[in-house]
């Protein structure tokens, strides 16, 4: 506990913030209370061979008690017969494990029973577990809850354990590893202990200086490093939404003319007849979304409308959905029927580069573009090899791939640089610093910013001012990792400056 002698602080701004700023203990909603005993099938729903049932809380230790009379030694996994503590009915045999706390998951005393898979007996289980006093069942995430509240786990961490669970490719898993082995928060909380260290000696220049208990300089020294503190924020927002996309998936867009093959290239892709192909013209008329997985990365690809100008009403709705998509998308896949194409080599890449402008109507959209020059089944070798020599001459034409969805010839090319465009727009999960995975960690961020900007605004103004910016941008860093409290920055101040001794 400090001592804090309080008729030595003049405007207190540090008293002021640590009396408006008292460290919260729940940062989320509180669901039951923390005396429960908790208790949830862990493995998930379904027949299976073995299920896991997980109690958290005081009364763990009469749970297993009661279901297989006695302890088993701590961590060591014994096989009971468990049995309903009422009727004394065996259930099941299975492995029982005790976990005491704090060395646990959740911090607290804990126990799991492995038990069989089926519906039967984990009803049992359950129903038993229920009829004990003082134990409940878990709602959704609350032994997560009950792990970041005794400090096991931070926001991001709890975050990155979601990812994982819901992680369908390699690259999602590789990230979602990342983030919740702490390589995140470690990054921001190394970012509010900085800035906590800027915001300590500020107030403690507003309230000691005048008694030469505070060092020359020290607000120069602050300067120094906030501004250095908002270089390192502003580098890591400019990720090109690298974590996110990877997180959520690659918006991958198919378009094009009518019949130039879109919907083929589809059912290529996915390798199922996910959309209709028919020789007529608009026989799509919706989007058609299809989750993939390549090369370990995700992708939602969608298969839209043919654009073109026409007085079906349905048709119009479509062309219109197709465009917002094209406008949305992290990549377009711009397919072109290579027969339409003008007979003379030369003029093809200025035919291209007039349709892709229709198209993709914003230039700025076309360095994520793949061009597909599809049909070319139907064309010479002499025909294809002079259309890719002018091609190659252009300087205003994206690289384009020539590909047959009847002999799927030029599919391996095709896949490999689509491979290589998901690595660059979702970065390689492993390499360097770890990316942003969330909106909510952007938002934070983009606001912590912003009140560093309030400190220079007010730094030969109004200190006081100044100390409030730095104040609300170590608040915004703090409610990433979901850890907020001035009682730290006081620490800082009687550490590094020996007041109030």
């Amino acid at each position: 506990m400090h001592f804090i002698n309080f008729s030595c602080w003049r405007r207190s701004a540090a008293l002021i913030s640590a009396i408006r700023s008292l460290p919260v203990k729940r940062l989320l909603c509180s669901v039951g209370s923390e005396d429960d005993t908790i208790f949830a099938l862990s493995s998930g729903q379904g027949r299976c061979g073995v299920a896991v049932v997980r109690v958290s809380g005081p009364e763990s230790a009469l749970a297993v008690r009661s279901l297989t009379r006695g302890l088993p030694a701590a961590r060591t996994a014994s096989l009971r017969s468990i049995t309903h503590p009422q009727t004394k009915e065996l259930l099941d045999r299975g492995l029982v494990l005790w976990f005491p706390g704090p060395g646990s998951f959740t911090g607290e005393d804990s126990a799991e029973f492995h038990i069989h898979g089926g519906p039967a007996v984990i009803s049992g289980v359950l129903q038993a577990l229920g009829s004990l006093r003082g134990l409940r069942p878990a709602e959704a995430g609350e032994f997560t809850r009950r792990a970041f509240y005794a400090g096991k786990l931070d926001l991001t961490e709890v975050e990155g354990l979601g990812d994982l669970i819901h992680a369908e490719t390699e690259a999602q898993r590789r990230q979602a590893l990342r983030q919740m082995a702490g390589d995140l928060g470690r990054i921001y909380q190394d970012w509010s202990v900085r800035l906590k260290r800027c915001l300590a000696h500020v107030e403690a220049f507003i309230d000691f200086s005048e008694d030469e208990l505070v060092e020359d300089g020290v607000l120069n020294d602050v300067d120094t490093a906030v501004r250095q503190l908002q270089t390192d924020i502003e580098n890591h927002l400019l990720d090109q939404r690298r974590g996110e996309r990877l997180r959520s998936g690659v918006q991958v867009v198919i378009a094009g003319s009518t019949n130039a093959g879109k919907s083929s290239l589809l059912n290529m892709l996915t390798q199922r007849p996910a959309a209709i192909v028919s020789p007529t013209a608009g026989t799509t008329r919706d989007v058609v979304e299809v989750p993939l997985d390549i090369g370990g990365y995700p992708v939602l690809l969608s298969d839209t409308a043919g654009l073109r100008d026409t007085t079906d009403s349905v048709e119009q709705e479509g062309v219109r959905r197709a465009r917002q998509r094209v406008e949305q998308a992290d990549l377009s896949l711009v397919v072109v029927d290579l027969t339409q194409l003008p007979s003379e080599p030369r003029r093809v890449p200025v035919f291209l580069s007039g349709h892709l402008k229709s198209i993709l109507e914003h230039s700025s959209h076309r360095r994520e573009c793949i061009l597909i020059l599809n049909k070319s089944d139907l064309i010479s070798a002499e025909h294809k090899r002079s259309i890719q020599t002018a091609l190659e001459e252009a300087a205003d034409v994206p690289p384009a791939y020539f590909l047959s969805c009847h002999t799927r010839e030029g599919l391996e090319d095709l896949l490999t640089m689509l491979q290589n465009r998901l690595k660059t727009l979702c970065g390689d999960p492993l390499i360097g610093s770890p990316s942003l995975t969330q909106t909510r960690h952007r938002t934070h961020l983009q606001k912590s910013v912003e009140a560093l900007h309030q400190y220079y605004e007010y730094r030969d103004v109004d200190l006081v001012l100044a100390a409030e910016g730095l104040r609300l941008g170590l608040t915004s860093l703090g409610r990433i990792t979901g850890r907020v409290s001035a009682e730290e920055i006081l620490d800082v101040i009687f550490r590094d400056f020996c007041i109030g001794k």
